[in-house]
């Protein structure tokens, strides 16, 4: 699977597994709602109920900036099986025009966005490689 055809099947599928490492080394994965832009993948924290305020994956970012987010398509016929993974570094953005620009993209996005608040920070990752592997072709 070429780069390009990665990134377009990840950016149709409307979750993704974000994956994080704490500054000891101790993954965290959580799905997460996104938008793509270019070589860009960007998500934000949002007004569903969360266990705290304070999010690991905020944490995890901010001791080790190196992230991968991966979607997956899976079809009762296996030969219709794909992954993609995105690699890369992130950096949270806590306001100004950047933070208003990716809550307008995941508005455009999401329909639930309309209704469910976007409170931010937002996670912008910067994507080094689409890797991606598919059953057929």
């Amino acid at each position: 699977m070429t780069p390009d055809e990665a990134r377009a099947r990840f950016a149709a599928e409307p979750v993704a597994r974000l994956a994080t490492v704490d500054a000891h080394g101790s993954p965290h994965i959580v799905p997460v709602t996104f938008a793509v832009g270019g070589d860009r993948v960007v998500s934000a924290v949002d007004g569903k109920p969360k266990r705290n305020g304070r999010l690991r994956r905020l944490e995890n970012i901010a001791a080790n900036p190196r992230v991968s987010l991966l979607v997956d398509h899976y079809h009762e016929d296996w030969r219709r099986l794909w992954w993609v993974r995105a690699d890369g570094t992130a950096r949270i953005v806590d306001d100004g025009p950047e933070l208003t620009r990716v809550f307008e993209l995941l508005r455009e996005r999401y329909a639930q966005y309309r209704t469910v608040e976007i409170i931010g920070p937002a996670i912008v990752v910067e994507v080094e490689s689409w890797v991606g592997w598919a059953a057929a072709g």
